[in-house]
């Protein structure tokens, strides 16, 4: 039996999902053959996924969305990195209850990529998702050596809405070695960078942004692509309207502008973790996140997961805090059944205080229905 499930965001990480579920099954079933596979689709959580799976963990200090110094890490094995820009300037480096539409940065992003570089990676999976910015990716590209200047020659004020004032931009000294590795652009959205679809309009108010403000973002976003078009040509346009460039406020088109190629997070994340050879190992496969609903049908990690079981021919359950679909959905993604957490526990604030043992029992449940 393989556990490959994503976290239950708040309550529990992938690592420890993976663990009370295989506590629970070794109650139905002591002797039960259990391999875990911890996943991530590329945002937060992701090089803990890993770390999990076998990657060191490599800790820098880097700025943070606001500028101050904060620990992150990341992953290597090898020459392959596995890079979470939310370790960065994710909305968890914010102070509590702080959000900073118009002037969080991706800086320390763009450190954490120089960090891989420097060791020695030559394949950098980048997850991105969780972000606490709007900035185009624009943090990340002055850390790597690009010049964002004003009108006059001034560097532009770090976030989204410094880039209104952006006059001339310089890539030309960015880090040689991004022109030699393999940067493989890992998200579960498709966004473009601007318009209804873009950045600012979908995901600027899950970071604290006005109607007012997701207008100054867009409309400074797409200054910054045009910029960037008379800098670089007709290839800065083109990456703005690409699948992947509104990922995480943005950054995804500065990826796209360094050489990236974009790839949904959930596949990726399954070939850097191994999935394949492990899932050729197991009879059932188990699956989840905090909730199954209609996000998890659109590139989420669990129905990634479901469809590579599936193409392997083997049958996938999941477990969940919450389920928000019904049967026929779950049989379309290739989920047989899901055990969520509020069959055991109706309240739902219980379900994510106690989300350990809750999910063990449900575990259980599972071991009692497959295994005995």
């Amino acid at each position: 039996m393989l556990i490959a499930a994503d976290k239950f965001k708040g309550s529990l990480t992938a690592v420890q999902v993976a663990e009370r579920v295989k506590a629970g099954l070794r109650r139905a079933v002591p002797t039960a053959e259990v391999e875990a596979l911890p996943v991530a689709d590329g945002g937060d959580g992701t090089v803990d996924a890993a770390v999990a799976s076998g990657f060191e963990r490599r800790e820098v200090r880097v700025a943070g969305p606001l500028g101050d110094e904060v620990t992150a890490a990341f992953a290597l094995r090898g020459d392959t990195a596995v890079v979470e820009m939310a370790e960065a300037s994710g909305l968890q480096r914010l102070p509590a209850r702080v959000l900073a539409p118009l002037t969080a940065s991706t800086h320390g992003s763009g450190e954490l990529l120089r960090a891989a570089l420097d060791a020695g990676a030559r394949t950098i999976v980048f997850g991105v998702g969780g972000s606490a910015t709007t900035d185009g990716g624009a943090g990340m590209l002055t850390a790597l050596g690009a010049r964002l200047l004003d009108a006059d020659g001034e560097p532009v004020a770090p976030g989204g809405g410094g880039l209104a004032d952006l006059a001339t931009a310089d890539l030309s000294g960015l880090d040689p070695r991004l022109a030699e590795v393999d940067l493989v652009l890992a998200s579960d959205v498709d966004n473009p960078l601007t318009g209804p679809k873009g950045a600012p309009a979908v995901y600027g108010p899950q970071k604290g942004a006005s109607p007012d403000d997701v207008a100054t973002l867009d409309a400074a976003l797409a200054h910054y692509a045009k910029v960037l078009e008379a800098a670089v040509g007709r290839r800065a346009a083109e990456h703005a309207s690409a699948p992947g460039a509104g990922a995480a406020g943005g950054i995804g088109y500065g990826a796209l502008l360094l050489g990236a190629r974009f790839r949904a997070g959930i596949e990726v994340m399954l070939d850097v973790l191994g999935f394949a050879p492990a899932v050729e190992r197991a009879d059932l496969v188990i699956t989840g996140e905090g909730s199954l609903d209609e996000q998890t049908l659109h590139g989420k990690a669990p129905a990634g997961v479901a469809a590579a079981a599936r193409a392997a021919g083997k049958e996938v359950v999941a477990v969940c805090g919450r389920l928000a679909l019904a049967p026929e959905a779950l049989g379309r993604a290739g989920i047989r059944r899901a055990y969520p957490l509020t069959d055991e526990e109706p309240d739902v604030a219980v379900c994510i205080a106690d989300a350990g043992p809750i999910l063990e029992r449900v575990a259980e449940r599972i071991g009692r229905d497959f295994l005995v």
